[in-house]
């Protein structure tokens, strides 16, 4: 019952930022229209990241774009889409996708703080046995600090919702963020 809450909460939370930014480009006098969209392209900033891991029978390949709206030198709001693919030689596959909605603060240039919401759908299929397959919703509430230089940050973010059946290793994670 509490998941299904949470993903009302969830769905709530996107449909009035969806809001909120149709009604920023909307609400602009008509002398304003024609240059709203530069003035709002120009807080836009895109980035995300890319991973790939190989070893002995392993593989793990990762692709996340996100971009975020800079409201102020202080305060940016995103969203981000994820896919992820994990391979173990014959022990399983996985496909992880899903999104994510990101909140950044810097009270100061270097420092930023950062809260991310991720909802992921994980399918696990184990070599041999279609019986044993997984297919479920893993949901990530991360708070992060990093240091910040120019478009890059550096930091650690942990995962407040971490339970026995997450999909990460640890709560804590580090991270590299570029935004250009």
């Amino acid at each position: 019952m509490a998941k299904k809450r949470f993903f009302e909460v969830t769905k709530s939370f996107l449909v009035l930022i969806a809001l909120f930014f149709a009604s920023a480009l909307f609400a602009q006098q008509n002398t304003m229209y024609t240059t709203m969209p530069n003035q709002f392209w120009r807080n836009v900033q895109f980035g995300g990241g890319l991973g790939l891991g190989f070893g002995s029978g392993y593989t793990d390949i990762s692709l996340a774009p996100s971009a975020i709206y800079n409201f102020n030198e202080y305060v940016a709001l995103g969203l981000g889409v994820q896919y992820k693919y994990l391979k173990q030689r014959d022990f399983f596959a996985s496909h992880l996708y899903g999104g994510s909605v990101i909140g950044l603060f810097n009270p100061i240039p270097e420092i930023q703080l950062s809260t991310e919401l991720e909802q992921l759908r994980v399918n696990v299929n184990l070599d041999g046995s279609n019986s044993n397959s997984q297919n479920y919703w893993n949901t990530g509430l991360f708070i992060g600090l990093g240091y910040r230089s120019g478009n890059a940050t550096i930091g650690g973010r942990y995962n407040v919702l971490t339970d026995k059946n997450n999909i990460y290793g640890s709560a804590f994670m580090p991270f590299i963020r570029v935004y250009f």
